[in-house]
């Protein structure tokens, strides 16, 4: 249903190849990335309490090619269990039909992905046996860099900070990997694709005319699928509120200019320009900034009410998660949980 190579080709191609630098200065930002990476384990570890062997997962530094690639074979792993279902739901399509289909959606990811691949820094990719990977994205991280003037041995350590600890939340925690995977098995036997894509492609010719229109993400809306993605987005609240709490927590402790960090790079998660915003609204990445505003207000109202070892309670199993409300609400799960 996926023409995956077509997608890589087509990501690639769009994303480009970053910020112009000499072949001394490419390996040095490498080298200072892995460095990073590997002083941040232990400092996440003392700062959150939780244990996560070094370098259970390897780190990747790569450019926007090898993010878009990395990200292609691990949509692909993890949509495989949706794929299958929607085969199952609307039969084998016909020869024609499957291999135009499956270069249109390539197209599709192609273009997503390669969006995408000049805008992330590093992500923790938890899928990818056997404990996950960290993926860090040297040009997108030296064009950011540059683009706030920051230092930049502070910069890459600031970022390496907030990806680390995504890598110790799930290398700490091994159950979390299994239970999103879970929630997206559990999404992919509510999707009905006849009326997903229908109702994808209204929303989008809505937003092209000023209309609300809304996310793509919103097409999805039976009372269980809303269900799903609360929990689901409770889980991802929380996975990046945790980080950001860390690497302010953490930050000033080890990295001078943090302080200027923050504030550059605050204004610059609102997004550049009207297309810029336009994409970042209809691929639901408005949703994904709150994500990090809120659960960072989760995290800090816990931790400042019960202190860090008893708001770990929440790595305890997935009932110790809190919901979609309770991120809004620390006072409410902390009541529950403990």
């Amino acid at each position: 249903m996926v023409d995956w190579d077509l997608a890589v080709n087509i990501g690639s191609r769009l994303a480009g190849r970053g910020p112009e630098v000499t072949p001394d200065q490419a390996a040095a930002v490498v080298a200072e990335l892995r460095t990073a990476a590997d002083r941040s384990t232990g400092l996440v570890r003392d700062f959150t309490g939780l244990v996560a062997a070094d370098r259970s997962a390897p780190v990747l530094v790569v450019d926007r090619a090898g993010w878009v690639q990395a990200n292609a074979d691990a949509f692909s792993t993890m949509l495989g269990p949706v794929i299958e279902k929607l085969s199952e739901k609307k039969g084998p399509p016909n020869g024609l039909a499957q291999a135009v289909g499956s270069r249109v959606t390539g197209a599709e990811v192609g273009l997503l992905l390669g969006f995408l691949a000049g805008k992330v820094l590093g992500q923790f990719d938890p899928f990818h046996d056997p404990a996950g990977r960290l993926l860090l994205v040297a040009p997108n991280i030296v064009h950011v860099e540059r683009e706030l003037r920051a230092d930049p041995q502070d910069f890459r350590l600031w970022v390496c900070l907030h990806e680390e600890t995504h890598r110790v939340q799930f290398t700490a925690v091994p159950w979390l990997r299994d239970h999103l995977a879970s929630e997206i098995a559990a999404l992919a036997e509510t999707v009905d694709p006849g009326a997903a894509l229908e109702d994808g492609v209204r929303r989008v010719s809505e937003a092209l005319r000023g209309g609300g229109g809304g996310s793509l993400l919103d097409a999805l809306g039976s009372p269980e699928q809303k269900q799903i993605l609360e929990r689901v987005t409770g889980v991802m609240s929380l996975l990046e509120g945790h980080a950001d709490v860390v690497m302010d927590g953490v930050g000033p402790q080890v990295i001078g200019s943090v302080a200027a960090i923050r504030k550059k790079f605050d204004q610059r998660r609102q997004g550049i320009g009207v297309l810029d915003r336009f994409l970042r609204r209809m691929l639901g990445l408005d949703a994904k900034m709150a994500q990090y505003r809120d659960g960072a207000k989760f995290v800090r109202g816990v931790v400042d009410k019960v202190g860090m070892a008893e708001f770990n309670a929440v790595w305890d199993g997935p009932a110790n998660l809190p919901s979609k409300a309770e991120i809004a609400d620390p006072d409410a799960w902390v009541s529950r949980v403990l």
